[in-house]
């Protein structure tokens, strides 16, 4: 027998989609979702010349945006759409802890809270080759 998909669960992966396919900065960056879950994502960011900080490593503000559509999508992977789809990032914390120098980065965001519009998201960012980058909370609203 065929498993049914909800409509949150259509809803969500073409949220997903969207976010990863036609949002300008985030396809310019070639943010890419890996996996997802409704706890979670896991997206990755390649090393390129763009987002060089003009010595081999990683400009803060696109490792910034990394936490931001981590912790973002996080929230989107599990959402319930009946509870509202106007969304904002309220506030982001950013703890950087090494360079990631040349390699692509992984970040991995867990929803650790849903509340009636805030949403509280954990995420972290590492090398390829495992060396820790970034930490961030990520507080998102929808409504």
């Amino acid at each position: 027998m065929a498993e049914q998909v909800s409509e949150n669960e259509e809803r969500r992966a073409k949220s997903l989609r969207y976010m990863f396919s036609k949002v300008p900065f985030t396809t310019a960056l070639r943010i890419e979702l890996v996996e997802w879950g409704p706890d979670g994502v896991v997206l990755r960011m390649p090393y390129t010349e763009l987002v060089d900080n003009a010595g081999g490593t990683f400009h803060g503000g696109a490792v910034a945006t990394l936490l931001d559509n981590a912790g973002a999508a996080a929230v989107w992977a599990g959402h319930d759409y009946s509870k509202g789809t106007n969304a904002s990032t309220v506030s982001l914390s950013v703890n950087y802890l090494g360079s990631g120098r040349g390699q692509e980065l992984i970040a991995r965001a867990t929803c650790l809270r849903r509340a009636r519009e805030l949403n509280f998201v954990d995420i972290d960012v590492k090398s390829a080759d495992g060396k820790p980058v970034a930490n961030g909370v990520l507080v998102y609203r929808i409504a």
